[in-house]
């Protein structure tokens, strides 16, 4: 593929993204009218909500943005092998229940070290819960759509018995956990900021992922499974299958990886509802990013603004914060559907 082709190729995927992203804006702005709402001050709230100032946007859209992007570069390492994650919700719990428990276990080591062992803890865990849908599709050909979506209930569930039995704080009054130790926590990046740490790792995934599929062999052969199993498997006699579960177990850690950042940066404690949706929004941002990592970057920042917008607008023009996922829909459906044209 030449130079040419490939600027090409990238300026319709960002026209079709910009394209998809103002479609769902003006829905969205047809649904206010529709309900009675006031659009200007509306659409007002929600633009200060996310950009108002330096510190909305770097303490309340970047914040958002982090889990966004490493969930939409999860599934897009797994859909660039044709492996569609649907159940990063779940891994993102499983990522935070073991982020929670190494936490806890951490004592009084060095920062570095500490953060480290509480990410690590939480890609493994990520990694095993995939691996059954992994296992699912290899052995009996099950397709990992339904299991991974199937387990997204398992992990929420699993966060509810944890919380209340045993990661559970001393006391008991509180269906949550205890706070994990400082030398598991993200340092935040200033003074008077939200924003820590994991917000510059998700951006170094961005750009480890970008190298690793157009620059590496591995990522070709990715990238090859994923355009074609039937001609990797005869012309380039790839292991189809197991390229495809390699992928797909790399998806889930990195979505362990975002519960794990999102235990170390923001929360840094365990309790139900720790996800407002993280992982089923970040497909939208993938497709929205065209399943490149650098655009992917971009799209979560967008969909962050969104959802620090959704705030703002529900406090200060009375709109529930779930109408900015009439955008989200539509981003999905028009990026679906230009994708199936594009086949």
């Amino acid at each position: 593929m030449t130079v040419s082709t490939r600027q090409g190729e990238l300026r319709r995927d960002i026209s079709q993204a910009i394209g998809a992203f103002v479609v769902g804006m003006a829905l969205l702005a047809l649904f206010l009218l529709v309900a009675g709402f006031d659009v200007p001050a509306s659409l007002t709230a929600l633009w200060h909500g996310a950009f108002g100032s330096w510190y909305e946007f770097t303490s309340a859209t970047l914040v958002r943005a982090t889990p966004l992007i490493i969930l939409g570069l999860a599934f897009t390492l797994g859909a660039k092998a044709g492996m569609l994650n649907i159940g990063m919700e779940g891994q993102f719990a499983a990522g935070a229940i073991a982020a929670t428990w190494a936490g806890l276990q951490i004592g009084n080591a060095p920062p570095l070290i500490g953060v480290t062992i509480t990410l690590v803890a939480a890609g493994l865990a990520g990694a095993v819960f995939v691996s059954i849908p992994t296992l699912l599709r290899a052995r009996f050909g099950v397709t990992e759509v339904i299991s991974t979506l199937l387990l997204n209930f398992v992990g929420a569930a699993l966060v509810s018995w944890m919380v209340t039995g045993p990661l559970q704080e001393p006391t008991r009054s509180y269906p949550q956990s205890s706070a994990i130790g400082m030398a598991a926590r993200l340092p935040h990046l200033g003074a008077g900021s939200r924003l820590h740490a994991g917000f510059l790792f998700a951006v170094f995934l961005a750009l480890l992922l970008f190298i690793l599929l157009n620059v590496t062999s591995w990522g070709f052969r990715i990238r090859a499974v994923g355009a074609g199993p039937r001609a990797a498997a005869i012309i380039g006699r790839m292991p189809v299958a197991g390229i495809g579960a390699w992928a797909l177990l790399w998806s889930g850690a990195l979505a362990g990886v975002g519960g794990g950042v999102e235990i170390s940066g923001v929360s840094y404690a365990l309790y139900q509802n720790l996800s407002p949706g993280y992982g089923f929004t970040a497909i939208a941002v993938a497709l929205l990013g065209r399943l490149r990592p650098g655009l992917v970057l971009v799209s979560a920042i967008l969909f962050g603004a969104l959802e620090a917008g959704a705030a703002a607008m529900q406090r200060d023009a009375a709109v529930p914060a779930v109408a900015v996922q009439v955008v989200e829909a539509v981003v999905i459906l028009v990026m679906l559907l230009s994708m199936r044209r594009r086949a």
